[in-house]
This record gives structure tokens, C-alpha cells and sequence, in this order.
């Protein structure tokens, strides 16, 4: 079981004309294979900051992240080990895909940097894995990302970061930039891949009600603090805070969003 902390982070900006900027305030948390957390807020509270300073984007101002109870090195095997355990899905399908290479070219890259598989056995991963993610290799793999639609490119995504076989997945806003009607085909099939490859996923979003079918907790952030951390339904059904209050009350109901559905969030 592989098991991620968060310990005690704060995130300091320095910005020029505005002094300085605190973007994460003492937040903690524990992320371990086969579960999820649902991390919910508005733009701003920090959501975004967490991912950077997981995607080792970003450093922390103070408090640390352990990988297996272990600090990340800043550089080295360990990194790049790090960096193979814990991967990366993107709000942005088409942005997070170069537009000059193809599909295969972009499943085909973490399989050889991360020497996933042996060099005859590429061809048949890469065509595997878009397999996993519901696609058609033959109808994708010598496109580019511009003549698949936004929830293919978002599978293509999905593959690419599952390539390296992480055990842990950041999901940032997955589906914000789809339209409605592919969005909860992409989350089905996260929810399917969490479940059969026992990922831990950190499920970023700013959707309440998504966050609690697709999620074991939820950690509500507002202006860099957590204001709220417990069960999905506990903090759906119950929340104990006024800004969790406030942000399920203008959310669509998640009892008669999923009615009716034959999965934890509907069809495909």
C-alpha cells in the first residue's frame, strides 16, 4: 500500500504591489491506494496549490509531503520515483496534449522514459491502455489531439497517466472543461480504474455533488484552511460548517442529479 501525508503545509505568494499572499494555511491530510478524497472549493482556496506542491511544481513555505513516510527529494531517483508513483490528470484536455504528436506518441513517451514495459512490448501497451480507458486504438493512435473530441482527449489523458502504473492520481477539475453530457462517462471511468487498479485519487473539484458519489471523505478548503474533513455523506447531509452549508446549497441537489443512475454516477 503505497500512502501520501500532507503534513502541516502553508503556502506563501510574494506578490509585487499586493505583499504577501497566503494560498494554504496548516492543511493536512492522508491519501492512500484504494481510496479517494474529494478536495471541494471555490476558486482561490487553495485547491490548485495542492496540486502543484503534490505534482512537485511548487515547494512548500513550511510543513512537508511524505511518499511511504518518507520527505520527497528534490532531485535524483527519488524524485523521478516519486514523480513515477503519483501522476496527473489535468483540467484541460486539449492544453495538456501537445497538438503536434499523436496519440501514440504521447502514451509511448512515460512507457519509455519510466521503462514500464520491454521495447518490442510498447506497441501492444500503448494499444492496451487505450483499451482500459474505452477507446478504440486503431480509430485514435495515429491522430493528433485535435481531431478527437474533448472526451476522448480527456481518456487520452487518463492512459497517459496511467502509463507509468502509479499507485496515486491527482484528478484537477477532470471534466470541467467537457460538456455535460460526456462528463459522467469520464468520471464512470475513473471510478471504474480507481476501483479495479486500487489508485488513491485526490478528486479536485469544485462540484459537491460529484465529490460525494465519487469519494470515500471530502476536505472542503476555503482561503487556504480546511474548514471541513469527514465521510462523503457526513459532510454532504450534515455539514457542520456555514461555508460547506453554502456551497451545498448552491449546488444541484446530488440525490436527484444521480436518480435513477446504474452506476455511482450514471451511464456512460
Amino acid at each position: 500500500m503505497t500512502t501520501l501525508d500532507f503534513n502541516n503545509v502553508t503556502k506563501i505568494y510574494n506578490v509585487r504591489g499586493a505583499g504577501q499572499i497566503k494560498a494554504l494555511d496548516d492543511v493536512s491530510f492522508h491519501l492512500e491506494s484504494g481510496q479517494t478524497i474529494g478536495l471541494v472549493g471555490q476558486s482561490g482556496s487553495g485547491k490548485s496549490t495542492i496540486a502543484k506542491i503534490l505534482t512537485h511544481l511548487e515547494t512548500p513555505t513550511s510543513g512537508e509531503v511524505l511518499l511511504d513516510g518518507a520527505p520527497i527529494p528534490n532531485s535524483g531517483k527519488g524524485l523521478r520515483r516519486y514523480r513515477q508513483e503519483l501522476r496527473m490528470v489535468f483540467q484541460d484536455p486539449f492544453a495538456s496534449l501537445n497538438p503536434y504528436h499523436t496519440i501514440r506518441h504521447h502514451i509511448e513517451r512515460p512507457l519509455r522514459l519510466d521503462h514500464v514495459v520491454a521495447k518490442d512490448q510498447v506497441d501492444a501497451e500503448v494499444r492496451r491502455l487505450l483499451e482500459r480507458v474505452r477507446l478504440v486504438p486503431n480509430d485514435v493512435i495515429d491522430r493528433r489531439p485535435h481531431e478527437l473530441s474533448g472526451g476522448q482527449r480527456q481518456r487520452v489523458a487518463i492512459a497517459r497517466a496511467l502509463a507509468s502504473r502509479p499507485t496515486l492520481l491527482v484528478a484537477d477539475e477532470p471534466v470541467s472543461m467537457l460538456d455535460v453530457s460526456i462528463r459522467l462517462g469520464v468520471l464512470n471511468l475513473l471510478a471504474d480504474l480507481q476501483r479495479e487498479e486500487g489508485l488513491g485519487v485526490l478528486y479536485i473539484t469544485h462540484d459537491l455533488a460529484t465529490a460525494r458519489h465519487f469519494s470515500d471523505e471530502i476536505i472542503v478548503l476555503n482561503r487556504g484552511r480546511i474548514v471541513e474533513h469527514g465521510s462523503a455523506d457526513d459532510v454532504i447531509l450534515t455539514p457542520q460548517h456555514p461555508y460547506t452549508r453554502s456551497l451545498r446549497d448552491s449546488s444541484p441537489d446530488p440525490e436527484k442529479h444521480f436518480a435513477g443512475s446504474g452506476s455511482i454516477l450514471g451511464g456512460e
